[in-house]
């Protein structure tokens, strides 16, 4: 029998927060041909849902939005990366954005759970993809903001050991250097935009 109460995703809090996604994305300038892409179907799918954010694990729905968080030396461009169980790769810390949660919110949520250190929200992403997961909780989808967080190299971290294997600052010189198969697949796709706002030693 059909119901008349509106589902938690469906309300005006929901349609809010999907609002602030919107506008977060619509903002974006494209670093490649490939993030206009990520941009255009993020877009679309903002138009076509509110249901965007995970309810139930490991991927109901099976595309949502993630939040990524880069922590970024500001004197060196080294980048702390995280070695992650369940995917098998060094990503950047990041998690799930909660129903209803602003995503910059989310970054700095991530960032004090996975790393122990409190930082305040960021005001935009730099970057968007779209990426089908691997591990073992691959079959969804992941639609995920990048937000950089300026970090120092001392800064003293608490990690949460259950998730990760390591985690370690990487230069920019051992990047180059390094296997891409041992990333986020659109890791090397970010540094070149990161590069291009300066916000990394060249």
């Amino acid at each position: 029998m059909p119901s008349n109460e509106t589902e938690p995703w469906q309300d005006a809090g929901m349609r809010q927060s999907v609002m602030i996604v919107h506008s977060l994305v619509t903002a974006l300038d494209p670093g490649d041909n490939l993030e206009a892409e990520h941009r255009a179907h993020t877009l679309g799918w903002l138009r076509r849902t509110d249901d965007v954010f995970r309810r139930v694990k490991p991927a109901e729905p099976a595309q949502h939005l993630v939040s990524y968080v880069v922590p970024v030396d500001p004197a060196t461009g080294s980048l702390l990366l995280v070695d992650h169980v369940n995917a098998g790769l060094w990503l950047p810390p990041g998690g799930h954005v909660e129903p209803g949660e602003d995503p910059r919110d989310t970054a700095a949520r991530e960032v004090h759970e996975e790393l122990g250190v409190t930082v305040p929200p960021a005001e935009r992403p730099l970057f968007l993809t779209v990426t089908r997961t691997v591990g073992l909780d691959a079959g969804h989808t992941d639609v995920s903001l990048w937000f950089v967080q300026p970090l120092d190299l001392d800064q003293r971290l608490t990690p949460d050991q259950g998730e990760f294997r390591a985690v370690r600052w990487w230069s920019p010189a051992e990047l180059r250097e390094a296997d891409p198969a041992r990333f986020d697949p659109h890791l090397f796709r970010f540094l070149a935009k990161l590069e291009q706002s300066y916000l990394i030693t060249r």
